[in-house]
């Protein structure tokens, strides 16, 4: 049975500590001004608080509780839990001397997924790469890592893959653009155990994969590769997240995300079926060793 991680994470924690502390200040009336005044902090300060960009002193969160008329002791005393849950090290904390910055957030938010729609252009998903697939990515971003920073990266990309072993796994529903299995990353090989382990994960009961193939022509999510993450907690809006060469965008603007949401609907529409991928991918897999590819 695979080791479960946190399913909260840290940085899901601070965004629902500070969404409870927004909606509990706004009940009472009060500005961030005068809530800030409490904890001798700043508007700002506060702000940030509530956005879950920073980190939470239990005193402060106290504080800000008895001010708000938080007398329940449940309830006082869950708010102190998540409190220090936001304050804790992500699981993937021992991996931050090769883990980017800007992609530690992602792996919080993906652990406390319930449901995750991606597409794909260049590669596979991450979530569902094979271990000699990842490698070979990982060495196209980081050319100059040595085999200990590649080993590192590459057991990281594993661990991130037993989410989807979890008893509440989330879903995930991705789709896959054929250039993605026509090109031989790692080479022919390592491309061809990535197809068959392609093929055994349409039999997972929360996998769902589609294929765009080549003669659809153009599709809704022409601009780029994106995921969509939704979770189970309901002061927590979707987010969009689109990976770029050194950096990352997370949008939760309710506009932004109801764009992607649409593309991507549009999306599950035009590609093939999810029945029909095994048949599409045993093709392929024809073709490769046929020396077609």
């Amino acid at each position: 049975m695979a080791e479960e991680h946190d399913i909260g994470g840290s940085t899901v924690r601070r965004l629902q500590v500070g969404a409870h502390l927004r909606a509990l200040r706004r009940a009472k009336g009060l500005s961030r001004e005068q809530a800030g005044y409490v904890i001798r902090a700043s508007e700002s300060k506060i702000s940030r608080m509530e956005l879950g960009r920073v980190g939470f002193k239990e005193r402060d969160i106290v504080d800000l509780l008895k001010l708000y008329g938080v007398e329940d002791r449940i309830e006082h005393d869950r708010m102190l839990t998540l409190t220090r849950e936001a304050n804790a090290p992500s699981w993937w904390h021992q991996y931050g001397d090769v883990l980017d910055t800007w992609f530690q957030n992602y792996l919080d938010l993906e652990q406390a997924a319930e449901l995750i729609r991606t597409y794909e252009v260049q590669f596979v998903p991450g979530l569902l790469q094979t271990d000699a697939y990842a490698r070979a990515v990982i060495k196209l971003g980081h050319g100059n890592a040595d085999a200990g920073q590649i080993d590192r990266r590459a057991n990281l990309r594993m661990e991130r893959q037993k989410v989807l072993q979890r008893a509440d796994a989330p879903r995930l529903w991705a789709v896959l653009d054929e250039a993605a299995l026509r090109r031989p990353i790692g080479g022919r090989a390592v491309l061809r155990e990535q197809i068959v382990a392609l093929i055994g994960t349409c039999e997972s009961p929360n996998v769902r994969l589609q294929i765009v193939p080549f003669d659809s022509g153009g599709h809704a999510a022409a601009g780029g590769a994106f995921s969509i993450l939704r979770f189970p907690h309901e002061e927590l809006p979707d987010v969009v997240y689109i990976e770029h060469l050194t950096s990352a965008l997370y949008l939760d603007k309710r506009d932004e995300v109801d764009n992607y949401a649409a593309a991507i609907g549009r999306l599950f529409i035009e590609a093939q079926p999810p029945a029909e991928t095994p048949k599409f991918l045993k093709r392929v897999l024809d073709e490769l060793d046929a020396g077609r590819l």
